[in-house]
């Protein structure tokens, strides 16, 4: 088990930041929808961590001809998907595994999908169940929830209007992807507006999406082969919050992330470290497939705040969130987010056990929890196998000393993170 440790930062830091990770969620998205095309898509900046490389591989496993170096990506499809003769390895990645269930499912052929220990035990009934109800063959240890999974793909999926009952950007976009291959025009709906890569990408691709009055997405099926991808994949807002977060508790401290997606549904955890008094300013300079730019963030004393909407923009940060709760004036409160409880770890016991072991005042509930802020003291981590988990108490570390137990998880998603981290100390 890999472990480091974090001391306190003996001063304040003035940095501006260009190498961190590329958006996990846009590089997933990248290599899959290539695959709709018939043409080279060509990708500048493609997260070249653990889970993305998998993902590529798989694409690869499908049979299209890959040509990389470092982070520049040209993929070429084949005319067909191909059967694979090997399982395919999602890795620790959730979006992997259930955006495939999506886009495997009207394939001609047999795949099945695995992940490592972690990713085993993640449920995957709330994509696999409304995948089933439109024809899909999906199946998997307890009754399909459980990885490995195995898709049998069917020559036609049946159009659908589904209402979902979880605000879950990996549900609606294997619904999407399913959905392209349909016999005719499908209807998605969510309570919440989560994540919108996917249907940024593929109306940028050409596909024909577009959204009712009453708040249903509109998919009409493929009538031939999108357009190629041609993008360079933006800062991950996620991955850059942990460095947000590093300024907003260290007094003094400014950061400027460079070349972050400023999409909306992905800075929503900037918006409430705003709320609690941190200074924090968007300059935004292109939109193509996604706004992009720059984040300043500037240390300036936190007050506690209540988090209860758009929690599916949040649900990344939350645990790097509740470290800036627990270092604010007064008390704070997550509420509405049992989501949560289904990430790579149940993020809401992960986060109050570790808070307890650093002596943070708290109470836990099904759906959030209270924390009351104050101190955070030195403690031994352990990140139950979820980099947010990992990283967010790394960052802590930076204000009280911390150690972290089992950081392998980190370098599936942010191989630098420690490098960057080390260098606010320069």
């Amino acid at each position: 088990m890999e472990k480091f440790s974090i001391k306190k930062l003996d001063k304040a830091f003035n940095i501006e930041i260009d190498s961190i990770a590329s958006d996990k969620s846009i590089s997933h998205r990248c290599a899959m929808f290539s695959l709709f095309s018939d043409k080279t898509s060509y990708i500048k900046n493609y997260l070249t961590a653990e889970d993305t490389l998998n993902t590529l591989s798989i694409v690869e496993q499908l049979g299209a001809t890959i040509k990389r170096d470092g982070g520049t990506v040209e993929i070429t499809p084949t005319s067909k998907l191909s059967e694979p003769k090997d399982i395919l390895d999602c890795g620790n990645s959730g979006t992997a595994m259930r955006l495939f269930c999506g886009l495997l499912a009207s394939v001609d052929g047999a795949f099945t999908l695995v992940g490592d220990k972690y990713l085993m035990n993640r449920p995957m009934n709330r994509v696999a169940k409304p995948l089933r109800s439109i024809g899909a063959s999906i199946d998997g240890r307890e009754h399909g929830n459980k990885a490995p999974l195995f898709i049998r793909g069917v020559k036609e999926l049946k159009p659908f209007t589904y209402h979902s009952p979880v605000d879950s950007a990996q549900v609606k976009s294997a619904m999407i992807l399913a959905a392209l291959r349909a016999t005719g025009i499908s209807k998605y709906k969510e309570n919440e507006l989560t994540r919108d890569h996917t249907e940024r990408m593929l109306k940028g691709m050409g596909a024909n999406l577009s959204t009712d009055s009453e708040g249903f997405i509109n998919i009409h099926p493929l009538e031939g082969m999108l357009k190629p991808l041609n993008i360079t994949v933006p800062t991950d807002p996620s991955s850059a919050f942990f460095f947000a977060l590093a300024a907003a508790i260290t007094k003094d401290a400014r950061v400027l992330i460079k070349n972050v997606t400023l999409n909306p549904t992905r800075i929503g955890a900037y918006h409430v470290l705003k709320k609690m008094g941190v200074t924090v300013n968007f300059i935004e300079k292109e939109n193509i497939y996604e706004p992009i730019g720059d984040i300043e963030v500037i240390n300036n004393e936190l007050n506690a705040v209540n988090v209860d909407e758009n929690i599916s923009w949040l649900i990344d940060e939350l645990p790097a969130l509740s470290i800036a709760m627990s270092l604010a004036k007064g008390t704070s409160k997550v509420s509405n987010a049992q989501e949560l409880r289904v990430k790579e770890s149940d993020r809401i016991t992960a986060v109050i056990d570790n808070l307890k072991l650093c002596g943070v005042d708290y109470k836990e509930f099904e759906d959030g929890y209270e924390i009351t802020g104050g101190n955070i003291n030195k403690a031994i981590i352990n990140s139950c196998g979820d980099h947010r988990i990992a990283m967010s108490f790394a960052v802590a570390g930076l204000n009280c000393d911390m150690e972290i137990e089992d950081t392998q998880c980190i370098d599936t998603s942010f191989p630098n993170f420690k490098e960057i981290l080390d260098s606010l100390r320069t």
